[in-house]
C-alpha cells in the first residue's frame, strides 16, 4: 500500500476522468437544487444564493444611486442587504478597494439571480483559460472544472475565478515574453491586495522590470479613475474599513476560523492568543519570502516558479478563505505539467492528489478536529515546488555541502533556537498583557 502511494501509480487517466465526472455531476446537482428551490434571491435556508455575491450586488446598487462611499458604511450596507433580501438573511461586509465598485455597478444593472449567473459565467472562463494555457487537453479541462474549490467558490458567489484567472494568465504571459500584458493582469489583481504581497518581490528577483512598470501603471490608472469619478470619499471609507476587517473578521473570527486557511486561523482555532497567531503567521510569511526570493532569482523552470508563487501568495496572508484556494487550480496545473515533462518523484503524485481534494473537506475537518487540511496541503505544495526548483538549479546540493560543515550546523542551531525563543517570548508577553 505504501509503495503504491509512494509511486503514485494508483493515479491513472481513467480514474482521474471517472472521479472528475462524479465530482462534477454531484456538485452540479447540489448547486442546481439549491438554485431551483430559491426565490431568485434567497435560498431555502434563508441565505442569499451565492452568499458573498450579495455584497457586490448591493454595493453596485449604491454606485448606481450615486453613493459609492456607502458600501464601506457597515450600517448602511447591512440595512440595504436586509431590504434587498430578508431581515434575517445575514450581513456580508464590503471590504474591497474602490476599483471593484465599477465592476459591481455593471452587475447591479441586472436582477440578482441573473447578475450572479453572469458574474460566475464571465469569470469562470478566465480560470479555465489559465489552466488550459498550462496543461492542454480535455482531461485537464475536466479536472479543472471538477476541482472542489470551484464549487466552494460558486456556492459563495465569490471572485476566486477572477483572481485565479488574472494571476495564472499573468504568469503564463510572463513566461511567453509578454511582460506588458502580464503586468496588466497583475495590476488588476489590486482589487484583492492581500494576494499580491509577494508579486513585487518575485518580479524584482526575476528582473521583470517591464512587468513591474505595467503593473504599477495599471494600479495607478485604475485607482486614479475612481478618484476622478467619485472623489476621495470611497478611499477614506476603504481605509476606515480595514480596522473592522482586521479586528472582527480576522482576529475575532466572525467569519469562522475553520473557514480561514492560514497559520493565523489555525492558531486561533486551537486556542492561541492573537499575538501567538501573528507569530505563527509571521514565521510562515518569512518562509514564503525567503523561498520566493531564492526561487525567482534562480534559473528554475517557470512552471515551478509560478506554482510556488501562487501557493506562497495564499500562505502569505492571514486571511485566506477556502474559496480563495482557487489559486491552487493553476498552481496544480503548472506542477503537473512540469511533472509530465520531467517526471514525478516519490510521493509527488499522491501529494498533488491530496492538494486537489483538500478544498472539499478542509472546512468541515477543521471544525471537527481543529486541523486545517487546506493549510497543510498548501504548505506541502510550497515545499515541493520550492525544493524541486532549487534542486534542479543545483542550489540544494551546494547548501547541503555547506550545512555539513561545523559552521553550518552552528548557524542552523542558532536560527532554530532564536525562532523558538521568539515564539515563546511573544506568548509570554501575551499572557502578561492579558
Amino acid at each position: 500500500m505504501l509503495d503504491r502511494l509512494r509511486l503514485g501509480d494508483w493515479i491513472t487517466r481513467d480514474r482521474i476522468v471517472a472521479l472528475s465526472r462524479v465530482i462534477l455531476l454531484a456538485n452540479v446537482l447540489l448547486l442546481g437544487a439549491l438554485f431551483a428551490t430559491s426565490n431568485g434571491k434567497v435560498d431555502r435556508f434563508d441565505r442569499p444564493i451565492g452568499t458573498d455575491f450579495s455584497e457586490i450586488w448591493v454595493a453596485g446598487k449604491f454606485v448606481l444611486d450615486g453613493q459609492p462611499e456607502k458600501p464601506f458604511d457597515n450600517a448602511a450596507h447591512a440595512a440595504a442587504q436586509r431590504e434587498a433580501f430578508t431581515p434575517t438573511s445575514g450581513f456580508f461586509a464590503w471590504g474591497y478597494p474602490p476599483m471593484l465598485l465599477a465592476v459591481a455597478a455593471v452587475f447591479a444593472l441586472f436582477p440578482y439571480w441573473l447578475a450572479l449567473l453572469l458574474w460566475q459565467g464571465t469569470t469562470l472562463p478566465l480560470y479555465l483559460a489559465a489552466v488550459r494555457a498550462v496543461l492542454p487537453g480535455r482531461e485537464a479541462l475536466l479536472a479543472a472544472l471538477a476541482f472542489p474549490a470551484v464549487f466552494v467558490n460558486i456556492g459563495h458567489g465569490h471572485n476566486g475565478f477572477l483572481t485565479a484567472g488574472l494571476f495564472g494568465l499573468g504568469l503564463v504571459l510572463l513566461a511567453r515574453g509578454r511582460p506588458w500584458i502580464a503586468g496588466l493582469c497583475f495590476g488588476l489583481l489590486a482589487y484583492k491586495p492581500q494576494f499580491g504581497l509577494l508579486l513585487p518581490l518575485a518580479l524584482l528577483m526575476g528582473g521583470q522590470w517591464r512587468a513591474i512598470a505595467s503593473a504599477t501603471a495599471t494600479v495607478l490608472v485604475t485607482a486614479g479613475a475612481t478618484v476622478a469619478a467619485w472623489g476621495l470619499a470611497p478611499w477614506r471609507g476603504f481605509l476606515d474599513s480595514l480596522t473592522f476587517s482586521r479586528v472582527e473578521l480576522l482576529e475575532q473570527g466572525s467569519t469562522g476560523f475553520h473557514k480561514i486557511q492560514s497559520a493565523f486561523a489555525a492558531a486561533r482555532l486551537n486556542g492561541g492568543s492573537v499575538e501567538a497567531a501573528y507569530v505563527a503567521q509571521g514565521l510562515v510569511a518569512a518562509l514564503c519570502v525567503i523561498g520566493v526570493a531564492l526561487v525567482w532569482r534562480s534559473a528554475a523552470d517557470w512552471r515551478l516558479k509560478g506554482a510556488q508563487l501562487l501557493t506562497a501568495s495564499l500562505l502569505m496572508t492571514p486571511y485566506c478563505m477556502d474559496y480563495d484556494m482557487m489559486l491552487l487550480g493553476p498552481a496544480l496545473a503548472m506542477a503537473v505539467a512540469h511533472g509530465f515533462e520531467r517526471g514525478f518523484r516519490p510521493w509527488e503524485k499522491t501529494m498533488l492528489a491530496g492538494v486537489f481534494l483538500a478544498p472539499f473537506v478542509t472546512r468541515n475537518f477543521a471544525m471537527a478536529t481543529g486541523v486545517h487540511l487546506g493549510l497543510i496541503a498548501m504548505l506541502a505544495l510550497f515545499v515541493l515546488t520550492t525544493a524541486r526548483a532549487l534542486d534542479e538549479t543545483g542550489a540544494l546540493a551546494r547548501w547541503r555541502g555547506r550545512a555539513a560543515s561545523g559552521a553550518g550546523r552552528q548557524i542552523g542551531g542558532f536560527a532554530l533556537a532564536g525562532a523558538v525563543g521568539f515564539a515563546v517570548d511573544a506568548e509570554l508577553t501575551s499572557l502578561l498583557v492579558h
